[in-house]
């Protein structure tokens, strides 16, 4: 009988191998609520089932573009709501996602091309200055924002846009000389 009152060494394994995943699972719960605090509060939606609550977050997009620009040289933009910080583990989620774009410059233009799936073209607001094109849409279902250096000065009232299919097309005149205001642009 008394072999069953000592513990063997195999056993004392299983319970600190339990005790290391208790402590690991506070861990991670105190981490979630952590970030559950920081999170926008527009990216978490919680929706009732018939086993209880359930709590999403997102939608989180980031994302990269690279094209080849006139001079030859690559040029990569980031897109998405989330922005890696400067520490590795840092990362800031906005609530407005920001949208692929491509910028094309022309002999006499300048071409804006935006992904923005999924709006009205009614919700759409453009901005024009001669160096900068603002997008921004901010509806219940969908937000986006995005601030383009244009290639080269534009005249912002020569401003054109179009909307189909989730692409947005802002073409911009070339212009030389003095800054203008900001102009807003009407989306067809």
């Amino acid at each position: 009988m008394s072999w069953r009152r000592r513990r063997s060494p195999f056993f004392r394994f299983f319970e600190e191998f339990e005790e290391m995943m208790r402590e690991l699972d506070e861990m991670f719960s105190r981490s979630f609520e952590e970030l559950e605090k920081e999170f926008p509060r527009n990216l978490i939606r919680e929706r009732r089932t018939k086993d209880g609550v359930i709590r999403e977050f997102g939608p989180i997009v980031y994302g990269y573009s690279i094209t080849i620009g006139p001079d030859g040289r690559p040029r990569i933009r980031e897109f998405g709501n989330v922005r890696p910080g400067g520490e590795a583990e840092i990362v800031e989620v906005s609530e407005a996602r920001e949208p692929l774009v491509d910028v094309f410059e022309e002999d006499d233009k300048v071409k804006v091309v935006a992904e923005v799936p999924g709006v009205d073209k009614k919700d759409i607001k453009l901005n024009a200055t001669e160096e900068t094109l603002t997008i921004s849409v901010d509806n219940p279902q969908r937000k986006y924002y995005k601030e383009i250096e244009l290639p080269a000065k534009v005249d912002p009232k020569s401003a054109q846009a179009s909307y189909k299919n989730g692409v947005l097309e802002v073409v911009l005149k070339k212009v030389g000389g003095k800054k203008a205001g900001g102009v807003e642009i009407k989306v067809e």
